[in-house]
């Protein structure tokens, strides 16, 4: 893609000077003779760098500066003038200007300007675009209240090393690998994704390595073994602890050679691909048990990440029950605002044997079958409530009458507006009900001053 740079200057000549010199620079050039115009093209499409004169009228350099700046913030402006002052160059650096040049310059010091300020453009671009990808990978539900995975995890991220995620099934160890991946050195690489448990050992075999023409019956073509579609990216072994002490074996070779052996073939091919692996299993016992390979396990246990079940992170439910609400409302063609304190309290009482992927489930079981715009304790499954699905709402539940759901209810209000600081809006959100709900409990438990 051509990069776009935009010349604004009221001095055709300067103006023409500075496009003919760029244009053989192989950039796109647009031209303006004054700061309307470049507000029009500034409209209209889309530029990597302003070059813009400093005095003009009526719109000068300094407004055009700060249009930029508003309009598009990542975009880099150098200003140019033939009456520099220290004042005006620091306020035009105050305003976001990346440089400030002073006629008459040489050709090569403008062309050294343009290239560090596109470089800059550029990295801005990349972050942003690193941003979305974390964001996707790593999805609400993965990060939320992982206060010491996310601690570690930037800085893991920008290493080669192999990981080792451990943690219970559903507890979201793929996301954590996703976001190592897109917040790596190498996250337009591919990322792929096996799960050790899902094959047979001989068709694990092939999928990790590939095979060439002829190396089994059925073998009429070569074909690429997911490793090395994963050159250049990172490679994801879920349930490592499942995998054959052969698989084992060869998966050992990939990483001290860094090179893969497809099936039937003698010649190694060099792979560059980021592993991480993860299990539920206790892998000290597995070894223990000559199960698991004790050379294979210091490889993969360079940097040990455990992702903690959601029955040790409580404070997480609200939001995450507040997430899966927003994610099914289209899905579902349902508006719900909430859900009651006291299904809450009932939620965040509950062991989650699935961990995060049962708690999904349950709230789009709970807003399937929810009658109001409210998800309440009659909405919950029978395992929730400890038994047999209620047709009314119980009185007693799990040991937890009227009364103890009723304060339990006020203490969880209580915490929450002490957490936020006495910030309604924040505490509703981390209660996963709207703020109109909120402001209603308030005034039933007389809580209308948040810091009393």
């Amino acid at each position: 893609m051509t990069t776009k740079i935009l010349i604004v200057d009221d001095d055709p000549r300067m103006r023409k000077s500075l496009s003919n010199l760029l244009n053989r620079e192989g950039y796109g050039i647009t031209e303006a003779p004054g700061g309307k115009e470049a507000a029009d093209h500034l409209g209209r499409d889309v530029f990597d760098l302003v070059i813009a004169d400093l005095k003009m009228e009526p719109v000068s350099g300094l407004d055009l500066l700060r249009l930029v700046k508003q309009m598009s913030p990542d975009v880099e402006v150098i200003l140019i003038t033939a009456f520099g002052t220290i004042e005006v160059a620091v306020k035009a650096m105050k305003l976001g200007a990346f440089d400030f040049i002073t006629k008459p310059f040489q050709v090569e010091e403008i062309l050294l300007r343009v290239r560090n300020a596109l470089e800059k453009h550029r990295l801005k671009e990349e972050v942003n675009q690193l941003r979305t990808e974390v964001k996707t990978a790593f999805g609400f539900e993965g990060i939320v209240g992982m206060s010491e995975v996310l601690t570690i995890l930037p800085r893991v991220a920008q290493t080669d090393s192999t990981v080792l995620v451990t943690g219970e099934s559903g507890t979201g160890k793929e996301l954590v690998a996703r976001a190592i991946h897109a917040a790596s050195r190498r996250p337009r690489g591919t990322f792929v994704s096996v799960s050790c448990a899902a094959l047979p050992e001989q068709l694990l075999e092939n999928e990790l390595f590939g095979h060439v023409k002829g190396a089994f019956t059925g073998a009429l073509a070569a074909r690429k073994g997911l490793l090395e579609e994963a050159n250049g990216g990172t490679f994801f072994l879920d349930e490592i602890g499942d995998a054959s002490l052969s698989i084992q074996a060869k998966l050992l070779r990939v990483l001290e050679d860094r090179s893969i052996r497809r099936i039937g073939d003698n010649r190694s091919i060099p792979v560059d691909v980021r592993m991480v692996a993860a299990t539920n299993r206790d892998l000290q016992s597995a070894m223990r048990e000559k199960l698991f390979r004790e050379d294979l396990f210091y490889r993969l246990n360079v940097i040990p990440i455990h992702v903690p079940p959601l029955r040790e992170r409580g404070g997480d439910i609200p939001p995450l029950v507040a997430h899966f609400i927003e994610k099914y409302h289209g899905k579902i063609k349902k508006q719900v605002s909430g859900v009651s304190p006291q299904a809450m309290t009932l939620l965040m009482a509950y062991r989650w044997p699935g961990n995060v992927r049962e708690l999904e489930n349950v709230i789009q079981r709970m807003m399937v079958v929810a009658k109001g715009d409210t998800l309440d304790v009659q909405d919950l499954p029978p395992e929730i409530l400890g038994k047999e699905a209620p047709h009314e709402k119980p009185k007693d539940m799990k040991g937890i009458t009227r009364e103890s759901a009723g304060l339990a209810e006020k203490n969880l209000i209580l915490d929450a507006l002490t957490k936020s600081r006495g910030n309604v809006t924040q505490a509703a959100r981390s209660l996963g009900i709207s703020r109109v709900t909120l402001q209603k409990k308030m005034k039933m438990y007389n809580l209308r001053d948040p810091t009393s």
